[in-house]
């Protein structure tokens, strides 16, 4: 789709563009309007108000729309389904259990954020924190000490993950928009949210533990453990996402692993370590390859080079992992038809938050197809702004503003678009750009933000405490890996 010469000057133009943001405001905080359904009435609005040809406007839309789901929908749904085979099969505990044995007592926090990260990669924040919650009350009991001290680094890392690392939507809406390699934004993505979780989240669950004594709550206190009593259902929405989308969802989807016979035992520590690390190896591959392709070291033609670049591209190596996890969790666990049925059920979750991204793609195809984009562009440039300090300032205020993360990141990338492209920015500037959006996205949960209420609630805290604590911890996650990822910037 051809961009239109804008017909209004640049101040107009922003005009419309603060218009526009603060009507999507408006629709999801005030009329409570889902969010795909506010996104799509503002790119129609927006279409109109800066003169893009009638004839013209319905294709803009599906223009930006379609590009988006091209790559979030492939993405998202196969990381769904890993993380729904990997979550009903007890990969979960397995996980957290083997590396709570060998870490030992007094780092089982630090146990549980490691197995919270691993387990993060392709399950939803939401869905990954509710699995682990038996298993952060059983060892809190065992070890004793405040909640905070072993809640805080599992959900400090399921957060991370989830702003930071494909093939979560947020990232990845935001990565499609700015034309970010996908594959390296999920290796920029661990090599910023690793240190950030042990500086924002481990170190800070540290000192808030022993500032704030809480009991462990009486939720699943009852019943054999985290092994045996795997919570069901799913929530309203993801941590920060509006619109009551879900991730893979809770055991509960017509498959218990709590009646399990002798033949249905868990899977090995080995096999879930495995499986979680496969799509990051498959795709090294790719990003390693191209490195060394252009350093001259290998051959960038070669057919082996093109095989496994092929390989370690995010869809396929998301693809491979699913197919290598259902013939080998299915083992002596589950038939055929019932693996069919997990993979079926992990999709439905998902479909509201594809459709929402797809949406914010939709708005970001309109600001730059109506000049808007370009306008903005200008602005910050004569503002001598850097663009990655640009991209933190917006996310962060309409993260404040509305609440929900997606929203904010699919906005502000699209906002910032234009200005990314007119900077000719290398592949890891742009992904550096896209973890400042997603730090922005993060910090300052409060009240109008799911995730607050969310762990809030099962905690049991008050408004308060959930503030001095939770809030922080996001705020803390958000100002560090924008930190990290601004300095990569100016060094790399």
């Amino acid at each position: 789709m051809e961009e239109v010469v804008p017909t209004l000057g640049t101040g107009p133009l922003l005009l419309i563009a603060v218009a526009a943001v603060a009507v999507l405001l408006v629709l999801v905080m005030k009329f409570k309007l889902h969010a795909f359904v506010a996104l799509v009435l503002v790119s129609l609005l927006t279409a109109l108000a800066t003169g893009i040809p009638t004839a013209e406007v319905i294709d803009t839309l599906l223009a930006g729309f379609g590009s988006t789901l091209a790559s979030v929908a492939l993405l998202v749904g196969l990381g769904a389904m890993i993380g729904k085979l990997l979550e009903v099969t007890g990969g979960a505990t397995v996980l957290a259990d083997t590396l709570i044995g060998r870490f030992g007592e007094k780092r089982a926090p630090l146990a549980l954020g490691v197995a919270s990260l691993l387990f993060g990669f392709p399950i939803f924040f939401d869905a990954g924190f509710v699995v682990f919650l038996p298993i952060i009350f059983s060892v809190a009991r065992q070890f004793g000490g405040s909640v905070l001290l072993y809640a805080l680094p599992s959900a400090g890392a399921f957060a991370v993950m989830h702003a930071f690392v494909p093939p979560h939507p947020g990232p990845v809406g935001a990565g499609d928009i700015l034309g970010a390699n996908i594959g390296l934004l999920v290796v920029v993505g661990l090599v910023i949210g690793l240190p950030t979780w042990y500086i924002a989240s481990y170190l800070f669950s540290k000192w808030a533990g022993h500032r704030f004594p809480l009991p462990v709550p009486d939720a699943f206190a009852t019943g054999g453990g985290p092994a045996e009593r795997l919570p069901g259902g799913t929530l309203d929405d993801t941590h920060g996402d509006a619109g009551g989308t879900g991730g893979a969802t809770p055991a509960g989807g017509g498959v218990d692993v709590a009646t399990r016979g002798p033949a249905r035992t868990a899977p090995r520590f080995g096999t879930v370590l495995a499986l979680l690390l496969l799509p990051l190896v498959l795709i090294l591959f790719n990003t390693g390859l191209n490195t060394l392709g252009t350093a001259g070291v290998v051959d960038g033609d070669a057919t082996w080079v093109a095989a496994l670049r092929l390989i370690g591209q995010t869809p396929v190596a998301l693809l491979i992992t699913v197919l290598v996890a259902a013939v080998v969790l299915s083992r002596e666990r589950f038939s055929k038809g019932e693996i069919e049925e997990l993979l079926n059920s992990s999709l439905g979750p998902v479909c509201a938050i594809i459709l929402i991204t797809g949406a914010g793609g939709m708005f970001g195809g309109v600001l730059r197809a109506s000049g808007i984009g370009a306008a903005l562009a200008d602005s910050l440039e004569g503002l001598g702004l850097p663009v990655i300090v640009a991209a933190f300032v917006v996310a962060t205020c309409l993260r404040v503003a509305q609440g929900s993360a997606t929203v904010a990141l699919l906005t502000t990338a699209a906002l910032i678009a234009p200005a990314v492209s007119a900077s000719n920015l290398s592949e890891l500037d742009v992904a550096l750009v896209v973890i400042a959006i997603a730090c922005g996205a993060t910090v300052l949960s409060h009240v109008n933000d799911s995730g607050f209420w969310l762990v809030g609630r099962f905690l049991k805290m008050d408004v308060a405490t959930t503030l001095r604590t939770w809030t922080v911890m996001e705020t803390l996650i958000g100002v560090v890996g924008f930190a990290i990822a601004a300095l990569l910037s100016l060094v790399v």
